[in-house]
């Protein structure tokens, strides 16, 4: 790849990412932001699902900055249980103390052994997330004397993180490219996502689809060795680099009979569709008889108001350990911090207690048919996907060949841009085809949002894509 496709890349991939940009105020800030050629808008305040600017104005959060918010912004019992923790304790070090802020989270969550998943890693990040997955499986077979599990199998178009581990199993050519020759690991190869859309034949049945897949899957570890892989590695519903792309229906069961076939751990990714986000707590639940090995969460497990993440891990993993070292060889300073803890307890014990997950699911349906009334005989409109409130809605050139638009159209950034205009925060993405071309906007937004706060939300969106359409229309 040339050295301009890589720079087009990054830089569109950084466009993709970014907020609005706002032009006044000091020209060069000490903080180093994504972008050196802009300034990302500063916002004062938050309150519900609202982000109150700089300049007085009021944004709908629509994705929940990235489908972090779940409880949306400034909720009171959040807030109060970061004070109480602070004024306990706000630090110890895990090698030694433990508090219970972080024992009550992990006993929350997995106290009653929700499908076998009876222990909790908590760390700062979902990148963080998947490098303890990983360094985990990796000791798993280690404990059990297979040294020569060193493989790893992940899919295309998805994102696991942005660490080394985390982004040498990820396949976002736009992060990956500065550093491909030089940081990430080897030792990891890449399927087909399981991406109806993009990858039915429209000869063949979902369950052929299906069918494909999983001998694509089998072929690749029996190419590479089945002995020799330590995992494969999946997102459950994909994430920001796909758009909210959900599996066809089996595949994961199929997926999962096939890692046990071979002695594999299968590791779903979980950290943006998890939480609740699909209308149910676990994203897996939806895909039939599948129990992970390792599950990583994070975002919408404290809802943004601490940095937190975490791996679940089930109980026959924790078996080889205590049959082994009885240690996990693995740690971080910041691990299971008090106060990220007790902000995460506080945002899950709230989502429990006023059924947001159930509440999910049942908007979600809202949702969906409200962006598949308003948008889906849209022009440009590819394809409208998602489960509970994490919804996705891919653009093309061409609806019957599902051609991409042109990179240089820069559509969902500049659909984002109409409406932030109009007063809605969307997630864009763009390299939705193949890490290059493609375009798709996320809508995450909190789980706490209503039936009319999304009938508005569509509406801003739906009144922006009219605008970008007329503007595409002028210039053509």
């Amino acid at each position: 790849m040339s050295s301009t496709t890589t720079s087009t890349i990054t830089t569109k991939a950084a466009a993709a990412v970014g907020l609005a940009v706002e032009t006044t105020g000091p020209p060069e800030p000490s903080l180093m932001h994504r972008s050196l050629r802009s300034r990302p808008v500063s916002v004062q305040s938050g309150s519900g699902i609202y982000l109150n600017l700089w300049n007085g104005r009021r944004v709908l959060d629509g994705c929940a900055g990235a489908a972090v918010a779940i409880l949306g912004h400034g909720h009171p019992a959040v807030q109060a249980a970061i004070v109480e923790q602070v004024a306990k304790v706000s630090y110890v070090h895990t090698a030694k103390y433990t508090t219970d802020s972080a024992e009550d989270l992990a006993d929350l969550i997995l106290g009653t052994r929700p499908f076998g998943l009876s222990k909790a890693y908590f760390v700062g990040s979902g990148s963080e997330a998947m490098d303890s997955a990983m360094k985990l499986a990796r000791q798993f077979h280690y404990e059990r004397g297979e040294t020569h599990r060193t493989k790893w199998v992940a899919r295309r178009q998805a994102y696991h993180g942005n660490t080394v581990g985390a982004m040498s199993v990820s396949s976002n050519r736009a992060r990956r490219v500065p550093y491909e020759d030089s940081l990430l690991l080897g030792g990891v190869s890449f399927v087909d996502p399981a991406n109806s859309y993009r990858g039915q034949l429209a000869t063949e049945t979902e369950e052929q689809f299906v069918e494909r897949l999983i001998k694509e899957l089998d072929e690749e570890f029996r190419r590479i060795g089945p002995r020799s892989v330590i995992a494969f590695i999946a997102e459950t519903v994909g994430g920001a680099t796909g758009g909210c792309v959900t599996a066809p229906k089996g595949y994961f069961e199929r997926v999962r009979k096939l890692c046990d076939e071979y002695g594999i751990l299968l590791i779903l990714d979980e950290v943006m569709c998890g939480s609740g986000r699909t209308g149910s707590y676990f994203a897996f639940e939806h895909e039939g008889d599948v129990v992970p090995d390792i599950v990583t969460v994070g975002k919408g497990l404290g809802g943004g108001y601490a940095p937190i993440a975490g791996i679940y891990i089930h109980d026959k993993v924790v078996h080889a350990l205590r049959q082994g070292s009885a240690a996990y060889n693995h740690g971080h300073t910041y691990q299971a911090h008090p106060v990220s803890c007790a902000a995460a307890l506080a945002t899950q014990q709230v989502v429990k207690s006023l059924g947001l997950v159930e509440a999910c699911a049942e908007k979600g349906m809202i949702l969906g048919a409200l962006l598949r009334d308003r948008l889906g005989e849209k022009k440009y409109v590819g394809d409208v996907r998602g489960r509970g409130l994490f919804w996705a809605v891919e653009f093309v050139e061409d609806k019957a060949t599902k051609k991409p638009l042109d990179l240089s159209v820069g559509f969902s950034g500049r659909l984002q841009q109409e409406c932030f205009d109009l007063g809605l925060d969307i997630y864009p993405g763009q390299g939705t085809v193949d890490g290059i071309v493609g375009d798709h906007i996320l809508l995450t937004p909190p789980l706490t949002i209503t039936p009319d706060q999304l009938q508005s939300m569509v509406d801003i969106l739906s009144n922006a894509y009219d605008t970008l359409e007329d503007q595409l229309g002028a210039t053509s």
